[in-house]
């Protein structure tokens, strides 16, 4: 099996876990007091599942509670956050579908860390 991509980032890490012509799964981990951008995309549309942790997950201006168990569906183009609202790490697992899954189609309208 090839090595999978992983990556530190100032809120936490992710690592590709499978990934293939049409979807890629993700861990994702998110340190206490911390969020990822708000950000969307172009050519992909998200699934999450949250398996450790308490957060805040933003779609489109709305905000509501996540906690191990709950999933969340992201939409082609639609704007969305997670933040980390607990004392333990958050983690979730991304199940993209689409026609592109690089980190290059990520536009962000707001960001913690200045990217």
């Amino acid at each position: 099996m090839a090595n999978l991509e992983k990556s530190e980032r100032p809120w936490g890490r992710y690592e590709v876990i499978a990934e293939s012509a049409t979807y890629k799964v993700k861990t994702i981990s998110v340190l206490p007091g911390k969020r990822l951008s708000y950000q969307r995309h172009q050519k992909r549309a998200e699934h999450w599942f949250i398996t450790d942790g308490i957060g805040v997950v933003t779609v489109e201006g709305v905000d509501f509670d996540v906690k191990p168990g709950s999933t969340v569906d992201i939409k082609v183009n639609q704007l969305h956050r997670i933040a980390n609202t607990g004392s333990e790490e958050l983690v979730f697992i991304e199940v993209q579908t689409g026609t592109y899954f690089g980190e290059d189609d990520i536009e962000r309208v707001e960001d913690d860390y200045g990217r």
